[in-house]
């Protein structure tokens, strides 16, 4: 269980969850904010010689003269700048008269059960059997700046969230870098972890040695993007996949980001993580406050494995809040490879009538219907149906679809606009620029100035007039392109540094009052494939389509990166037509169906047209998916074996909670000659239990299937792949 407790006599707050402790001290009469631990849960809060106040350079009420050699080593919680500590600072500022140094003391502190919400803001939740909050008001007495400090330590999983307001109460000045998270302490021959990549091959995971200097990743592209994730993982130098410490940071956040990590001259590391100071400056007149989004800390002594269990229990439990989030999310079939933009009524109605005679439950109509949309060139913005292609209007296909017996869903890129649409002839103002130049188009579009509330409403009600106007039950929310010639025409001079918060803001309410108003709603977020695939999103939609790279061999990497962190339900992954059409692999009809079993299952391709052999297989992966989505949906997650690593295989486990349950997908990527069967030891079961592989009749003891493993046999070609279902007995 988690608690938080104040020892008021060491000035020490130590924050309890069911395997972790941190701890913080107050120390010196200057009231500095001190990082103390934080790793295995301890005992005892007698940790606070772990500050070394003890030692040269000493606490700056004994010996002035090294002050900026104490704020230059000691470890904070939330470091200031330009006083005397050299490394990277978590805030700054710029007065009126242009001074930029923040120096930040405790003043007091708050303790309660539950956690508050962030207004405006997506943030983990919890009520008060859930979690417990830490407040710390800090104040830079000069400046009349308040900063307040929120941690919550979770009862249910090993996760720490933190959050900062800041409050001025003096003269107006300009808020210039405000991180969400710092953390500080010293080196354990640390490796860093971080996901890269780009569109169609997002999340790519990379390690390094953290060395001296300073390393990190960044967005500044609107968006947390395909290039970088806001994510980074400090490995211990002993550490493994099951074993061994590991620390996770995560940003719940949309936008421009940073995350760095920072190695000094005492081998003591910094890592930080929060809005990108680039291009950010936000206007605080007195009285005015700024929330900043919230970054999750995981700790797990059990490896990598500990830590991308405590990320999906956490996501799972305390941040996604739609009623899908626990269901069966339904079979869908989306017509974009299928046809791309030529399609009519006739066309979907063909592919629904088929797919709905394989046991296929929703049809998804995608870019193309609306405007006069026969490209990617025009009619965004212009959100109403082109009854040339929809031949009877939107009401009647969607009828005719439910008549099947199934679903409909339908996509839109709502922040979007078409220099060819009607939209932009009447508002060409609502675009983003800058004044006096020219905006930079990509895809032949501009983005909609979601700062203004005008734009925001409007963007809002052309979508849903569509959803009111019929049955539609599943929504994909695109964005194909990411932001440039950033300028506000209704903000003034000095607050242009607020747009990209600002834009980001305005996406969250749109999606707000969506699923507000549409409840049942399963929405689906997307951004050229996998650009926001983000814990921003997710708080708003139970699902996000993972990538544009619909083929299965390349999805193994992007998938096995996104699963590091998500859990399996978040991800969008669909059985997708062959030749692939971003790669032009042909892959095994099976192999696609098992690599997309592993998210939330659907199909993209021309259902009249392919192969019979493949139509065959169809009703076989939807029972498969009836059978094996709760354990997916539900299960932990174990990484057994990298594609990405070892370049000839992949394969990963889902257990059950009870341990009762495990399904094991391996794919042979690129067969070898004269290979024999590999051992494949797995994870997650019980060693006192039997288990029976379903097809065998042979008996496993847990401890066997652990430790000494599995033979699987070498399948002859390449990307084949197997299932294997391990039962207790």
């Amino acid at each position: 269980m988690a608690t938080i407790t104040y020892y008021g006599e060491e000035r020490i707050f130590k924050l309890d969850t069911p395997g972790s402790s941190y701890v913080i001290g107050i120390v010196d009469d200057e009231n500095f904010v001190g990082h103390i631990y934080y790793g295995r849960r301890l005992r005892d809060y007698h940790v606070d010689h772990l500050l070394r106040t003890e030692e040269n350079p000493f606490v700056p009420s004994e010996n002035n003269r090294d002050r900026t050699s104490f704020l230059d080593s000691f470890p904070m919680e939330y470091p200031g700048n330009g006083v005397g500590d050299y490394r990277r600072s978590s805030i700054a500022v710029r007065t009126m008269g242009g001074h930029t140094a923040v120096a930040l003391q405790y003043v007091s502190h708050k303790i309660y059960p539950g956690k508050p919400v962030l207004t405006g803001l997506p943030a983990t939740f919890g009520g008060e059997e859930d979690c417990e909050t830490l407040e710390l008001l800090c104040e830079d007495k000069v400046l009349g700046l308040q900063v307040l400090l929120l941690y919550t330590a979770f009862k249910d999983v090993d996760v720490i969230t933190r959050s900062v307001k800041i409050v001025n109460r003096g003269e107006p000045l300009y808020l210039t870098k405000a991180l969400s998270v710092n953390l500080d302490m010293d080196n354990q021959d640390f490796e860093l972890l971080t996901l890269h990549g780009s569109w169609a091959r997002e999340r790519m995971m990379q390690w390094r040695k953290v060395g001296k200097g300073f390393c990190g990743l960044e967005s500044l592209r609107g968006e947390t993007s395909h290039q970088d994730h806001p994510f980074l993982a400090l490995k211990a130098g002993d550490a493994t996949q099951s074993n061994g410490d590991v620390y996770g940071i995560h940003f719940i956040y949309s936008g421009n980001f940073i995350a760095q990590v920072e190695l000094n001259q005492h081998e003591v590391i910094r890592a930080s993580m929060g809005i990108h100071p680039d291009n950010f400056c936000w206007k605080l007149e007195t009285g005015d406050s700024f929330q900043t989004p919230e970054a999750v800390l995981v700790y797990s002594a059990e490896g990598m494995d500990g830590m991308t269990h405590r990320f999906h229990e956490l996501y799972r439990k305390h941040l996604i809040r739609s009623e899908w989030k626990d269901k069966k999310r339904p079979i869908l079939i989306n017509n974009w490879e299928a046809t791309y933009f030529d399609f009519n009524t006739e066309k979907l109605l063909s592919i629904a009538k088929e797919a709905s005679k394989l046991g296929i439950e929703m049809l998804v109509m995608d870019d193309g219907w609306f405007g006069h949309r026969n490209d990617d060139n025009t009619s965004l913005g212009d959100w109403f149906v082109n009854e040339a292609k929809i031949q009877g209007g939107l009401k009647y296909l969607v009828d005719e679809v439910n008549k099947l017996g199934m679903k409909f869903g339908i996509w839109f890129e709502p922040e979007m606009i078409s220099p060819d649409s009607k939209l932009y002839k009447a508002h060409p103002d609502w675009a983003i620029k800058i004044p006096d130049r020219t905006p930079s188009l990509c895809r032949n579009q501009y983005v909609l100035d979601l700062t203004r509330k005008e734009v925001r409403d409007y963007a809002y009600e052309s979508v849903t007039k569509i959803l009111r106007s019929a049955n539609i039950e599943y929504v994909k929310w695109d964005m194909n392109r990411q932001l440039s010639d950033i300028g506000g025409a209704k903000l003034p001079a000095d607050r242009q540094g607020e747009m990209y918060h600002r834009y980001v803001l305005g996406l969250y309410e749109m999606q707000e009052r969506l699923i507000t108003e549409f409840p049942h709603l399963l929405l689906e977020n997307c951004s050229g494939g996998g650009a926001r695939f983000d814990p921003g999103m997710l708080y708003y939609s139970p699902q996000i389509w993972c990538s544009d790279d619909t083929d299965a061999i390349e999805r193994l990497k992007i998938q096995e990166g996104t699963a590091l962190i998500y859990p399996l339900s978040t991800i969008g992954a669909h059985v997708s037509d062959c030749p692939n059409h971003t790669v032009g692999r042909v892959t095994p009809f099976e192999t696609r169906g098992h690599v997309a079993l592993s998210g939330t299952f659907g199909y993209e391709l021309d259902i009249t047209k392919i192969p019979e052999e493949d139509r065959e297989m169809i009703p076989e992966q939807v029972a498969m998916y009836r059978k094996y989505n709760d354990l997916v949906r539900e299960g932990d997650y174990y990484r057994i074996a990298s594609y990405q690593e070892n370049h000839y295989f992949d394969c990963y486990e889902v257990v059950s909670k009870d341990k009762e349950e495990a399904l094991v997908t391996f794919v042979q990527v690129l067969n070898r000659p004269n290979c024999r069967s590999r051992r494949i030891c797995l994870k997650g079961l019980s060693p006192e239990k039997n288990y029976r592989i379903e097809g065998e009749n042979r008996i496993y003891a847990g401890d066997t299937l652990l430790y000494a493993g599995i033979q699987i046999e070498n399948p002859w070609g390449d990307f084949k792949s197997k299932l294997i279902h391990i039962v207790s007995c």
